[in-house]
């Protein structure tokens, strides 16, 4: 494992804990994953993946409230992590998790309409 993937799994940790802990803003969701940390290798960057689940307005009140906290965020990481520079923070939007349930719905439905087509040709031999 690389250093900057260390580093930004460390990142990751860090920045769930302080929206769950620490940040009391209320456009803040209840519910704000972080699921992925990309650090570039001089650690001047970092991507931070999160994931909402809730209504549009929910998703662009969360981000409005972590690019509001950004500097605060970057000032915990700083104050756990003894790096040289701190990375400038980039929040980015994941729907993989959406994506996944939306994919997931439309196999179960697919599969719950082939079992009633098999079901229904067996049934009228």
């Amino acid at each position: 494992m690389e250093r900057s993937e260390r580093v930004a799994e460390e990142v990751r940790n860090i920045v769930a804990d302080v929206i769950r802990n620490d940040i009391r803003d209320p456009r803040l969701p209840a519910i704000v994953s972080i699921t992925y940390v990309k650090v570039t290798r001089d650690f001047s960057h970092a991507n931070i993946y999160y994931s909402v689940y809730g209504t549009d307005k929910e998703k662009s009140d969360c981000a409005d409230a972590l690019a509001s906290a950004g500097s605060y965020i970057r000032r915990e990481i700083a104050g756990r992590i003894k790096l040289r520079i701190v990375p400038e923070l980039h929040f980015i939007p994941d729907d993989s998790i959406e994506r996944g349930i939306r994919i997931s719905k439309l196999i179960d439905d697919t599969l719950k309409k082939d079992m009633e087509k098999d079901f229904g040709d067996n049934k009228e031999d």
